[in-house]
């Protein structure tokens, strides 16, 4: 089985520019765990996740043991962690490495690649164009047509 016999073809996007509250938003009515954020051209440029919004000061989550350690000394893409957590804009948030397969990748890969990023959701692309994306409730949906058929012999 191939991502492009079980990916999800409809989904949300976001522009870089776009305000967080907006990508909270999409993420609440679409029910996706993540959304590609694309430029006006339709390039991909980064991913922002549920993950990107677990440490906000808003929520009154408190930083953990350690983290000045990190604050001189990691900077994650450019950015303090910090910094990200507090900003109010998508490009400021997302990952600018997201986690990509192209069409043709087995579900084998695509669990892989989900285990070793320790994600939820990969996106599909065709070429360098976004075509869909799969996540674990694709991967259940998948499992539950094959256990339906093999039921029914």
């Amino acid at each position: 089985m191939l991502a492009l016999d079980v990916m999800r073809t409809s989904f949300a996007t976001i522009k870089p520019g776009a305000p967080l509250l907006d990508a909270v938003r999409l993420l609440l009515e679409t029910g996706q765990r993540a959304l590609p954020v694309l430029e006006g051209s339709g390039a991909l440029v980064g991913v922002i996740s549920e993950g990107d919004f677990l440490h906000r000061r808003e929520l009154g989550v408190h930083w953990p043991e350690g983290f000045w350690l990190e604050w001189l000394l990691s900077r994650e893409e450019g950015r303090l962690v910090r910094e990200r957590t507090r900003a109010l804009s998508v490009d400021a948030v997302m990952s600018r490495k997201p986690v990509c397969v192209d069409e043709c990748a087995t579900v084998d890969e695509i669990v892989a690649e989900m285990d070793k990023h320790e994600i939820s959701q990969v996106i599909v692309l065709r070429n360098t164009r976004v075509v869909g994306m799969v996540g674990r409730l694709q991967l259940i949906t998948a499992l539950e047509r094959i256990l339906a058929r093999s039921e029914g012999d």
